[in-house]
Parts: structure tokens; C-alpha cells; sequence
């Protein structure tokens, strides 16, 4: 029996309830929604591997839903449920990229077989494989899980990956995984770090070397191509490599094979590339400092990790883990962190993401005297205040003084201008000044009388 998550949208209740007792009958975990809206805010609190929607919806319809959807989690599949009038729109979003229609009435037979088929090729569906190949990378947020899926379905082919992401995310981690859950698992995955190697090393490393190729060659070296053979070589901090060195790995793309230094001859190879970087790769062409042929063949695919801010929800997960872990480490019986310890590394500004994060924590392990980590030990280590978390009133409160300051600044005061571009009449609008206690005198470049 199946266990993948499904969210099914129609605004007809009883239709809704009965699909419902049918797909959950048949092992799935069904999520509803009856409009476009409803479905996004589901969207946005866990990622299903499917989304079963009606066309005609109260809010808008099922191919605006569609193009969502697509813009967002792209590997998602989507199936349309259709009336008799309104099929040329479903084949024509067929021909856009949804799965597949299903026209009223429909056998539940079909619609179980159209989201078996659909699952079959969903890159986040358990059924795709366990889940042993992404075992290092913890995490619950709806980011990370659109991420995995795509890198999910992105493993199963031999594309070169580009991994972006600021420094600390994990980007080894997330190419070890996408290596773990392609055909090559069985084979070696080699790392280099492109950035921390010296070019003349670079070169040697990476190719390898014959006996006497140069001073202190004194055997042959195979070099970390070779070492990879058959498997997945990731180049890390690719965007650092030198340029010399880009036009050598550009060749070894092309010709598959490397020539070691020093040597007469080729050697064959066959390498999956994944490579990684913290730059902008984009400004290092314009600025002539990376190949743009090189850029093309490394980014056939590209994943994007998010910053640990950006998954916040997954902060006291990855805490308590790598407490976990840590505490075997340091041989210490630790059982969790204080309520306001945790909230502490929930709202931290981690502008060095995971690794922070575990560096933090690690200190803490090592620190701690009690079973249970207080606060002050995690201030300690984070050496820095926590982001601030508002109320919603104070956050609106902030958000209208900024919203009417910018406002009064930009028509010089004018109140009946800025009333204007807010699209509230003058005498509302003088009530949020009077509330903010904001004179629009203070605002006007000049002395003069200003009609408002």
C-alpha cells in the first residue's frame, strides 16, 4: 500500500469527500482543499507528492492553480479533473506540462491507475526509493523537500549538477546524496575543493601525473578523475578554480578522457560532475574571470539550497540531531535544550548557515555540566543577538510608520499626493498621521505653505 501524500481540490463537497474516502481507502494521505487560495496555503505547509484539482474552481481555476504550482515546486505533477466543456482547456494544459485529465464521470479504477502513473514518475514519492540517500540531510520545510525531490529525479539521470548556496548549507552533503541515489551509488565519490588547493597542485590533483613530470613527481599519480572512475567526482567552490586550469577541465568535459601531466596519451574516463559554489557565477563571466562554455556544460542543472533563516522550521530539528550526535561524541547523557534556549537558535541571524549551526552546538555539547542545555550556554556560542521576533501589532505599527514616512518623503509632504498613492481618502490618511503623530510640515523641503 502506498503512504504518498495527496492534495485534492474541488469546490464540490460531496465530490471532494467521496475522492477522498476512495484514495484514502487506497493507502494514501489525502490533504482537501475547495479553492485556489485554500490549496495554496496547503501548498505552503507540506509538499504532497500529487495534486489531484477540478478545473472550475469558486476563486479562479485549476490551470491558474496549474501555473502555481509549476512556478514554485516544478516536479510536482499535477492531474486536472474535468467537465465535458471545459476539455480543450485540460488537453491544452496537458500540452503545458500537467500530467494528465481525467473527464467527469470517471471510474475510480481510472483515476487510481492515472495516480499510480503519476506517482511513477514523481520525483518526491517514497515509492521512488527509500529514503537512505538523503539520510544526512535533515529536514521538514517545504523548501528542502521541493530541493530533494527535484534532486530526487535529477539523480536517476547522468546531467552535470551546479549546486548554489551560500557557504555552509551543505552543499557537499546535498551532492553525496544526489550520488547515493543515482546508478553510480555502487562507485566512488570524490571530492576536491577547487578553491583551497594551490593551482600548481590543482592541475596534478585533478589529472594526475607521470614519474618525472616535474620536480618531486618521483611515481605516477592517477589524479582524482581517475580515482572517480565510474562514479561521481564534485568539484566544490568550482567558480575559485583558475583560469588556466578552466580551459583544461573544459577539454576533459568534452573529450572524456584526461591527460595527466607530463603524459604523450589520453586516458578514457567516465565521471559524472557535480559541482558547487558560493559565487555568483553569473557576474564572474561578465567580469571575465569563468568560461561561459565551462558555465554550460557544469550547469545543465541547477539547484539552489536555501540559508538556514530560509528553513527556519528546520533549526530545533537540526539542533536537537546534532545534540544527538554530538553527545555520543562527548560521551555525555544530554536530553534536549531549554525552551529559551531553543527559541535562542530559532531566531539567531546563522549567517553561516548548518556549519554555524553545528559549530554551535558542539560548543554547547562540550560545555554543558546538565542533562538538559541552558540558555546562557547558547548565547555564549552564538556570540551575536537573536533576530528579533514582534508582535503582529508592533510589526504592523512598524510597518505603517515606515509605509507613511516614505510616503510623506517622496511627495514632499504633500498629504493629499501621498493620500493618493496609498488610495485612501485625505481624511483616513490624516488619522494614520495623527495615530504616528507625523507632521507633514516636517517632511517639506521648503518653508512655503503647502495646500493639502
Amino acid at each position: 500500500m502506498s503512504s504518498a501524500s495527496l492534495l485534492l481540490v474541488d469546490d464540490d463537497a460531496d465530490l471532494l469527500r467521496l475522492l477522498s474516502m476512495r484514495l484514502t481507502a487506497a493507502g494514501y494521505k489525502v490533504t482537501t482543499a475547495e479553492t485556489v487560495q485554500t490549496a495554496l496555503a496547503q501548498l505552503a505547509v507540506a509538499t504532497p507528492q500529487l495534486v489531484i484539482s477540478d478545473v472550475r474552481l469558486p476563486d479562479g481555476d485549476g490551470l491558474a492553480l496549474y501555473a502555481e504550482i509549476r512556478a514554485r515546486l516544478p516536479a510536482l505533477p499535477v492531474i486536472l479533473l474535468t467537465a465535458h466543456g471545459t476539455i480543450p482547456d485540460a488537453v491544452e494544459a496537458t500540452n503545458r506540462g500537467v500530467f494528465g485529465y481525467l473527464t467527469k464521470p470517471f471510474d475510480s479504477k481510472v483515476l487510481l491507475e492515472k495516480v499510480k502513473q503519476a506517482l511513477s514518475v514523481s520525483a518526491a514519492t517514497p515509492e521512488a526509493g527509500d529514503e537512505a540517500w538523503r539520510s544526512e540531510i535533515v529536514s521538514r520545510s517545504s523548501m528542502m523537500a521541493e530541493l530533494l525531490g527535484e534532486a530526487r529525479l535529477i539523480a536517476a539521470s547522468d546531467a552535470s549538477v551546479l549546486i548554489r548556496g551560500e557557504s555552509g548549507t551543505g552543499k557537499e552533503l546535498l551532492a553525496r546524496a544526489i550520488h547515493k541515489a543515482s546508478p553510480r551509488s555502487g562507485k566512488p565519490f570524490v571530492a576536491i575543493n577547487c578553491g583551497a588547493i594551490p593551482e600548481a597542485l590543482l592541475e596534478s590533483e585533478l589529472f594526475g601525473h607521470v614519474k618525472g613530470a616535474f620536480t618531486g613527481a618521483i611515481a605516477h599519480h592517477r589524479g582524482l578523475f581517475q580515482a572517480a572512475d565510474g562514479g561521481t567526482l564534485f568539484l566544490d567552490e568550482i567558480g575559485d578554480m583558475p583560469p588556466a586550469l578552466q580551459v583544461k577541465l573544459l577539454r576533459v568535459l568534452q573529450e572524456r578522457a584526461v591527460r595527466p601531466v607530463g603524459a604523450s596519451e589520453s586516458v578514457p574516463i567516465d565521471v559524472r560532475i557535480l559541482s558547487a559554489t558560493h559565487r555568483d557565477l553569473d557576474v564572474a563571466m561578465m567580469e571575465g574571470e569563468f568560461r561561459e562554455d565551462l558555465f554550460y556544460r557544469l550547469n545543465v542543472v541547477a539547484l539552489t539550497l536555501p540559508t538556514l533563516a530560509e528553513r527556519r522550521e528546520d533549526i530545533p530539528l537540526l539542533a536537537n540531531h546534532l545534540l544527538q550526535r554530538l553527545a555520543d561524541k562527548y560521551a555525555k547523557r544530554l536530553n534536549g535544550f531549554a525552551p529559551d534556549a531553543l527559541e535562542a537558535l530559532s531566531t539567531a541571524a546563522w549567517p553561516g548557515n548548518v556549519r554555524q549551526l553545528f559549530n554551535a552546538i558542539e560548543q554547547v555539547c562540550a560545555l554543558c555540566t546538565a542533562s538538559i542545555v541552558p540558555l546562557a550556554l547558547v548565547q555564549r556560542a552564538l556570540r551575536q543577538p537573536s533576530a528579533e521576533v514582534l508582535s503582529y501589532a508592533e510589526a504592523k505599527r512598524r510597518f505603517e510608520l515606515d509605509y507613511l514616512t516614505r510616503l510623506l518623503k517622496l511627495t514632499d509632504g504633500n498629504v493629499a499626493d501621498a493620500a493618493k498613492l496609498a488610495d485612501r481618502n485625505r481624511t483616513e490618511f490624516y488619522r494614520l498621521l495623527q495615530k504616528h503623530a507625523l507632521a507633514p510640515a516636517l517632511f517639506r523641503s521648503n518653508n512655503d505653505d503647502v495646500v493639502d
